[in-house]
């Protein structure tokens, strides 16, 4: 006996389901063994890696001296990082730290496996001029997270542990920095900065589905930059130096995405002519 169209319905749909529940399933386990493999490199991740900002040697604090050297500009634009211990005040802090950071850097690192499972389970629903010309989305999304991250470490995370470690409302109070809170200021920056980083990606999306468009965008430019300052002021420590680090390159995405959706939006529009 042949099945009801609504029985077929029903069994399309819990296919689905579970087409959806293995995709989520190999996400996890991606998730799970760079988590496992960063747990197992604790001490040399903890050293070079989440402890890197606060000494002498960091990156970001060579680049800045080596920039003030090449336009003679002597130590102007030299940053000493400031110098401070971390202290673990609970009984299981450093443990509960260690499996925290290796959980966001094993995201961090599955993020693009991540976004391919998502694209194979959407994918099939797609046209076949729609699954061309978002080929290349999870390249670029997991790229412009990558720069987001990148940028949240290397130029954030610098300037606001020195920022807070740095401050002082009165000398009568001396900054005891707790490793929970060190690692909450790192992990803050970087996600927050690779996620505002998606922003071309969620316009082009968008645009593709005729929600946003290019003329919305500029109509509102003024708002966006205002809601970007908050943001800014939200993610970074209050001094206005970090703050325009972040809403420059953010702005300026915003920018390119006005652009972004100006060419995808006029996509959309001539596919409805036909």
């Amino acid at each position: 006996m042949q099945n009801s169209p609504n029985e077929d319905a029903e069994m399309s749909f819990i296919d689905h389901l579970e087409e959806l529940r293995w995709h989520i399933f190999r996400s996890l386990v991606a998730v799970v063994v760079i988590t496992v493999i960063v747990f197992l490199m604790g001490p040399v991740i903890f050293d070079n890696l989440i402890f890197g900002p606060k000494h002498e040697s960091f990156l970001t604090y060579q680049a800045f001296c080596a920039v003030s050297e090449l336009f003679q500009m002597g130590q102007m634009m030299c940053l000493k990082p400031a110098v401070y211990e971390i202290q673990n005040i609970e009984m299981a802090g450093q443990f509960l730290t260690h499996i925290k950071v290796s959980l966001i850097l094993g995201f961090i690192v599955s993020f693009p496996y991540i976004l391919w499972e998502v694209w194979k389970f959407v994918r099939p629903g797609l046209l076949e001029h729609e699954q061309k010309s978002t080929k290349g989305l999870v390249f670029f999304a997991s790229l412009l997270f990558f720069i987001g991250v990148s940028f949240g470490y290397f130029i954030l995370a610098p300037f606001s542990l020195n920022f807070f470690a740095k401050y002082q409302v009165t000398p009568e109070v001396q900054n005891i920095i707790s490793l929970t809170s060190y690692i909450s200021v790192i992990s803050t920056v970087v996600l927050a900065a690779g996620i505002m980083f998606e922003l071309p990606m969620v316009v082009f999306l968008l645009s593709k589905m005729g929600v946003l468009t290019p003329d919305m965008m500029r109509l509102y430019r003024k708002h966006a930059f205002v809601a970007i300052l908050l943001i800014a002021a939200v993610i970074t420590p209050a001094d206005v130096w970090t703050m325009v680090l972040v809403t420059i390159p953010v702005y300026f995405l915003y920018e390119f995405s006005i652009l972004i959706s100006a060419r995808v939006y006029k996509k959309y529009l001539a596919g409805l002519e036909k």
